[in-house]
């Protein structure tokens, strides 16, 4: 293993925010960028120091060890499989595909590399995310039995550039009817329940604020997982509203519920007792590196951004799995693919394909 691997960023803008978090980590050092924006590339290269800067993704992977994909959903597929073909690891933002199509391709590719991927949902990193996910380990819910996550953030200023064309968002975020865009509600969900979901049931309000758009305004999927637990996901890119990210949990011994903002906090009852705050917990089941960060997770800021990264780069140094892998990714990417079919059928139920155990027939 080399002392140092080399990390290239594509996406200049997104891609930015992995700088600091793969800085500070002692084996790893960003040396590339690559965008088509000129001028984001040469603003983000003379921000943080970074001189080899592409406009050509292929070249960059010549010049690099790691490749992270900050770039549109619809180019992450065909990006991650140039990438592994030519003995790169890859950690690529979500979704992780657009297409079943995508997905099959993409297995396809990981299966028969020797490099790694990992898909980047830091909302699995969240430390809120990270505490629950402790405590359900340990037994502090009981048997967990539902829960729910919404992602609501009005992105309508960014479905067209300056210049007035449609972006990447107005065609591949709301331009399909489906729950778009759900691996960071269901992401965290489903390493709490710890297994995938089975079939799925969608519907949605209609077009009401911007009938452009093929997506209908706000959409809701209902999970099943594959022992039978509920799992409700809302998403909202369209509503004029301010932004929210919101969880809850139930189990038979405890019951969790986020904060929907504006002062509110995250609260948890157990045993049927009053709200206490989530934070009342941290320091009985919040993991060792939250609580006594190294200096390398200091330098980073101690964020999930960076444990993510770290966790990343440990599985390349010690040939282990990821620790969200593209089986992980499918299960997190995959139940809103197919809602597209389901709410195009006035919500009947849709079998979720499962891609592990498709692996395991092979």
């Amino acid at each position: 293993m080399k002392e140092e691997l080399k990390v290239g960023i594509v996406g200049a803008n997104r891609g930015s925010s992995f700088i600091t978090p793969f800085t500070a980590i002692s084996e790893t050092k960003v040396t590339a960028i690559c965008d088509i924006n000129a001028d984001a590339l040469q603003e983000i290269g003379e921000k943080f120091g970074v001189t080899q800067r592409f406009t050509q993704y292929e070249e960059m992977l010549d010049q690099i060890d790691i490749v992270v994909l900050a770039t549109p959903e619809n180019l992450h597929v065909p990006q991650s499989i140039l990438a592994l073909q030519a003995g790169k690891h890859v950690i690529s933002e979500v979704t992780a595909a657009v297409s079943i199509e995508q997905c099959h391709q993409l297995v396809e590719t990981v299966q028969n590399s020797r490099s790694k991927y990992m898909m980047a949902e830091n909302a699995c990193y969240n430390k809120p995310n990270v505490l629950i996910k402790n405590m359900v380990r340990q037994g502090v819910f009981g048997k967990i039995y539902f829960g729910e996550a919404e992602y609501v953030h009005d992105i309508k200023v960014l479905h067209h550039n300056a210049e007035g064309n449609p972006t990447w968002r107005y065609y591949w975020q709301v331009g399909i009817n489906r729950c778009n865009y759900a691996t960071h509600s269901l992401g965290p969900l489903l390493q709490w329940f710890d297994e995938p979901v089975a079939t799925v049931c969608c519907l949605g309000t209609g077009v009401h604020t911007d009938p452009e758009h093929a997506m209908e305004d706000t959409v809701l999927m209902l999970c099943k997982t594959e022992s039978g637990y509920l799992i409700k996901i809302r998403i909202d890119m369209l509503s004029s509203r301010p932004p929210n990210s919101y969880s809850s949990l139930q189990g038979t011994k405890a019951c969790f519920e986020g904060s929907r903002g504006f002062g509110a906090q995250e609260k948890i009852s157990i045993d049927g007792g009053e709200w206490k705050p989530l934070s009342d917990y941290e320091e009985e089941f919040l993991p060792d590196r939250w609580k006594s960060p190294s200096e390398e997770a200091l330098k980073a800021g101690v964020t999930g951004d960076y444990f993510e990264l770290r966790d990343f780069v440990d599985s390349i140094l010690h040939d282990t799995d990821p620790p969200m892998d593209v089986y992980d990714a499918m299960d997190y990417t995959v139940p809103g693919l197919v809602s597209e079919q389901s709410i195009a059928n006035g919500g009947a139920p849709v079998e979720v394909p499962n891609f592990r155990t498709q692996a395991t027939e092979q």
